[in-house]
């Protein structure tokens, strides 16, 4: 995680936010997906595209995530990807979201997930710039 988020920062600003788990708090499983999802959405700005991983939403290439950056940054949109807590996200979450993406059907621990859709972030930038990295 940290060798790609010092990559990153070549190409952009990048900030990795950890929400304390609201299921910490003795909550029923529904109810700690709701507390998860109004803090979430509490963090949204006007500028922002949520994007929120859920195994049942788009896959994407690595040349179409790139696309899909360049259109984030050429309508001057800061991304905010999600990746849910242990029950997923709440529905509100992904009603909110400007796009629901799968990095893949099956169901991936939440710090591959992280490390998966990092690298693939980084991917895109460099298919950008037009370097080496992208094979």
């Amino acid at each position: 995680m940290q060798e790609y988020a010092s990559r990153l920062a070549h190409y952009t600003r990048f900030e990795l936010v950890e929400l304390p788990e609201a299921s910490g708090k003795k909550l029923k499983p529904g109810d700690a997906k709701a507390a998860e999802a109004q803090a979430i959405l509490g963090r949204l700005k006007p500028q922002d595209w949520l994007v929120a991983l859920d195994e049942r939403g788009k896959l994407l290439d690595s040349v179409e995530l790139s696309r899909y950056l360049a259109k984030a940054q050429s309508g001057a949109k800061d991304l905010l990807f999600v990746i849910g807590g242990d029950e997923g996200l709440d529905e509100t979450v992904r009603q909110a979201a400007h796009l629901t993406l799968s990095l893949s059907r099956m169901t991936l621990p939440h710090r591959l997930a992280r490390l998966v859709l990092i690298e693939q972030i980084y991917r895109a930038f460099t298919i950008l710039k037009g370097e080496p990295y992208h094979k």
